[in-house]
């Protein structure tokens, strides 16, 4: 069974920094490529970024993102991390992870989703 187990999400005022983690289980982690997805307030869930199987290439949605978050993984720990720096409250949301189907798209791999961790830039 595929799973996916999000943390380090919280309230932080605008500047400051926090470092997601998602573990993954139920598939072949050290080969899949991984992305982290958020779901801002009344809009839909967006892909952020993504990385290959190996941590070499990553991939951003935009350069504003690419500027401030980084994405990295642990295969040892079957983690993917989200390095958020220069937080806006613009990215205040809920942050999730999945597998994506290659680093050639940001489509998901699986149907099912975690819970996902809260973000709240505020202040």
């Amino acid at each position: 069974q595929v799973r996916f187990g999000e943390s380090g999400g919280g309230l932080v005022q605008p500047g400051e920094s926090l470092r997601l983690s998602c573990v993954a289980s139920g598939f072949e982690f050290d080969i899949a490529p991984m992305g982290w997805y958020r779901h801002r307030p009344g809009k839909e869930r967006e892909w952020v970024a993504r990385i290959s199987g190996n941590g070499v290439s990553t991939d951003y949605a935009d350069d504003d993102v690419k500027g401030r978050f980084t994405i990295s993984r642990d295969n040892a720990k079957n983690t993917v991390y989200l390095q958020m720096n220069g937080l806006k409250p613009e990215d205040t949301g809920k942050y999730q992870c999945n597998a994506v189907r290659s680093m050639s798209t940001h489509a998901v791999r699986f149907g099912s989703w975690g819970q996902g961790t809260h973000v709240t830039v505020a202040l």
